[in-house]
Parts: structure tokens; C-alpha cells; sequence
């Protein structure tokens, strides 16, 4: 008897430990997605008026991914004016700029891939909040808008 509640206590303070229990819910991972949005809306970078941050798509629509569940969509383009002719330096500094506002400022844990920084027709960011469960994808191009943002939650119940 003695031998099972030792059992039996190793196992509830293991999995308080390991953190087992409810995983994200779409209402967090909104919540987060709104402050994304704001942050966007307010950094030094995107706030001023030449970047044309424009909200495309705000997150406060619940869109069905799958049987029960939902995701919230954040989309957003901004422009970044070319200065000089390289367009390989445009294009890596747009890159720096938007890798930068997303791992500073928006906390995203940024995926870098250096197969691409000389390609000339586009750059791919991606990033990861694994909790509360957002990933964003922004494609930088040489042509307006510069700046592609894609943030969408994971595929997740309601409540």
C-alpha cells in the first residue's frame, strides 16, 4: 500500500512538473495575436507613414481548420523604399529589418535559412511562438509592398 501512494506521487508531481495539462487554446493564442498587432502598429519602425503599414486582414474572425477547431489570421503589408541600385542590399536590409521587429519586438523565435541570402527575386521569414501556438511567414520582395506578413494561430479548440 505504502509502495502505490509513493507510486502514485511520483506520478502526480512528474506531470506537474512536466507540464502536462491543457495545451494552448484558441483564446490565448488570439489574445497574443491582437498584441502582435498593436506592437506592429506601434514600433518605431512600421508607425512611420512611408512604411504604409496597412492591416489587411485583422485576427477576430474564427476560420474552421478542422473538425472542432479554429485558427485567427493576422495579415499586414508595409513598404520599404530602395535607396541605391543593389538590389541584393535592399533586399537583405528589408530582410535584417523585419527579422529584427519580429524577434525584438514581437518575441518570435526566428528559423534563419542562409541558402537564400543572395537570391534577387524574394526572401522567406518564418517565426514561432510555440506557446501560445503563432507562426508567421513574411515574404520580402524587391517590389510594393516590400513587406508580406502572414500570422496565423494553430489549428485549435475554443475553449
Amino acid at each position: 500500500m505504502r509502495g502505490a501512494r509513493m507510486a502514485m506521487a511520483v506520478l502526480v508531481v512528474g506531470g506537474l512538473i512536466s507540464g502536462c495539462g491543457p495545451g494552448p487554446t484558441l483564446q490565448a493564442a488570439t489574445a497574443e495575436l491582437q498584441k502582435d498587432m498593436q506592437r506592429l502598429e506601434t514600433d518605431d519602425v512600421f508607425k512611420n507613414p512611408l512604411k504604409k503599414l496597412k492591416i489587411v486582414e485583422r485576427p477576430d474572425k474564427d476560420l474552421p481548420c478542422d473538425k472542432g477547431k479554429f485558427e485567427r489570421v493576422l495579415r499586414a503589408t508595409a513598404d520599404l523604399e530602395r535607396k541605391g541600385p543593389s538590389l541584393d542590399n535592399h533586399l537583405d536590409h528589408a530582410q535584417r529589418l523585419m527579422e529584427i521587429t519580429l524577434s525584438e519586438v514581437l518575441h518570435y523565435k526566428m528559423t534563419y535559412d542562409l541558402t537564400q541570402m543572395d537570391w534577387e527575386d524574394a526572401r522567406l521569414i518564418d517565426g514561432r511562438k510555440d506557446t501560445p501556438g503563432i507562426t508567421v511567414k513574411v515574404i520580402v520582395v524587391p517590389e510594393s509592398p516590400t513587406w508580406r506578413l502572414v500570422a496565423k494561430t494553430d489549428c485549435l479548440p475554443r475553449s
